[in-house]
This record gives structure tokens, sequence and C-alpha cells, in this order.
């Protein structure tokens, strides 16, 4: 997306332990905090009792390189 200055983060919340409400629950705080403007989505999963809620949100900022 170069010259846009938008760019797609995300924040992911995984407990083994956590109940999902809670799960929920962090990952709406987050989402409240960002503000609608900037929210693109929530989705969540499990694998092998871990449960996964990731915001997906737009950023002026690029993403710090992955190592």
């Amino acid at each position: 997306m170069s010259g846009t200055g938008r760019y797609v983060h995300f924040q992911f919340f995984k407990s083994s332990f956590q109940s999902w409400e809670s799960l929920f629950g962090e990952a709406a705080a987050f989402a409240e905090g960002i503000g609608p403007e900037r929210l693109i989505g929530i989705s969540h999963s499990e694998d092998e009792n871990s449960g996964v809620v990731t915001v997906w949100y737009w950023s002026d900022e690029p993403r710090p390189e992955q190592v």
C-alpha cells in the first residue's frame, strides 16, 4: 500500500486458562480503544484448548519488520 498511509495491523489475545468471555472482553476493550473508524474486524479460533481472539485494524504506521 505504498503512498496510501494505511496499513493493516493486528493484536491477538491467547489463553489456555481464561474463559472465552474474558478473552472477548480483552479484545473488545482493545477495539474500543482504537475506535470504530480504525477497526477492520475481530476473529477467533481454538486450537488444542487454547482460545485466540484477533483484532484487525488500520494504522498510519507500517508494521515493524518481523524477525
